[in-house]
């Protein structure tokens, strides 16, 4: 009995529940840049598989709570023209404290902190004006972390945990990782792909935007409406065109044999009903309109796909799950939260024909790309 169902990316704090419909929140949206599961680590050229401002818990990844008040909005009534530009330059800091694997807390220029993002985030094999979409994200996402008050790390603007913020590597280990003869070559396009978008972000309504991103899609990206129950605009549905033919485990499988789960299962949920044959632990679930699942009975027991995603491993809410032979075996598409810009669909664009400012608009609908 084969069920298709995708899972709802992340626990939402109570002020994310308060967000207004129509504009960002008194209370910052925090969704971390990557899922806080295991298996999900930054992407580099050896193990594509990243997932970002996944924050699911963000991105997408299970989420953490950041305090802070809201930027002003550079459109709102009374606002004159001058105010509005300096409002926009305030909005990309030139230098930022960073909190460090360490524990040490380092001021760095934003610049500089971003070519370590960009190296963590995403492979330098990507096309450059792939890499240069994941600049301005990361970028955006940065801007919109460190203009509120992060309760996680008080003293500092942001931090290096990609369960929080965004994940970061030095320069030093980063060219230590990449094979000798390609390190070169990578780090110029890493540098290339920060200095070619320097100052650049997306707005909207004259603020940072929440640009949260994810490895791979399936076939679709995810509302925010529906994984986060916040309506930000720009956080819509909109097509990806990656493929399991240009995206490394793009399909994945995760098997358990019918005791293994259900000593899992019980462990986190000891009210659930696991006897019996494993065909009938399962009940109908509930998806999203891309096909990801919402939540699924299980036991009688009604768990978030998020929840059974984290507990079982699973790259991504896209999954089915077949029982049968004393076996419960999911069938997983794609890698991450969903929400935002796919970045192995950010490669094929590029790979295509798209640019930077293409890809950004395609991922972010209705954003300003200002400089």
């Amino acid at each position: 009995m084969l069920h298709r169902v995708a899972a709802l990316s992340l626990a939402l704090t109570l002020s994310v529940l308060l967000l207004s419909l129509t504009a960002l929140p008194e209370e910052p949206l925090s969704f971390p840049v990557q899922t806080a599961l295991a298996s999900d680590e930054p992407a580099d050229d050896t193990q594509v598989d990243s997932e970002a401002a996944e924050a699911d818990p963000a991105a997408t990844s299970p989420a953490t709570a950041d305090d802070g008040t809201d930027t002003e909005n550079a459109s709102s009534e009374g606002i004159t023209r001058e105010e509005s530009a300096q409002a926009q330059d305030a909005l990309v800091p030139e230098t930022l404290t960073v909190l460090l694997p360490d524990g040490a807390v380092e001021e760095m220029a934003l610049e500089d902190y971003l070519w370590g993002v960009v190296a963590a985030e995403m492979p330098a094999s990507f096309a450059p004006e792939a890499l240069k979409a994941q600049a301005v994200a990361a970028r955006t996402y940065t801007c919109y972390q460190i203009s509120h008050t992060k309760g996680a790390h008080p003293e500092a603007d942001i931090c290096t945990d990609y369960s929080c913020c965004q994940a970061w590597i030095s320069r030093a280990d980063r060219l230590a990782a990449w094979a000798e003869d390609e390190g070169d070559a990578y780090a110029a396009k890493i540098t290339a792909a920060v200095e070619d978008t320097a100052g650049e972000i997306l707005t909207w309504e004259g603020a940072a935007a929440l640009t949260v991103f994810h490895a791979a899609s399936a076939g679709s990206t995810r509302s925010a409406q529906e994984v986060w129950g916040a309506d930000l605009p720009y956080l819509t549905s909109v097509s990806s065109p990656e493929s399991a033919a240009d995206t490394p485990n793009y399909y994945s499988v995760v098997s358990f044999s019918a005791q293994e789960f259900s000593d899992l299962f019980l462990a986190a949920y000891p009210d659930a009903d696991l006897s019996g044959d494993c065909s009938g632990w399962f009940g109908a679930a509930e998806t999203d309109s891309s096909g990801a699942v919402l939540s699924v009975p299980v036991g009688g027991v009604e768990v978030t796909g998020s929840d059974l995603r984290t507990l079982c491993g699973l790259r991504s809410p896209h999954f089915g799950v077949e029982c049968g032979e004393d076996a419960v075996t999911f069938y997983v598409t794609g890698y991450g939260h969903g929400v935002g810009m796919s970045q192995y669909g950010a490669n094929t664009m590029a790979a295509e024909g798209s640019s930077y400012q293409d890809i950004l608009a395609h991922y972010y609908p209705g954003t300003a790309l200002e400089k």
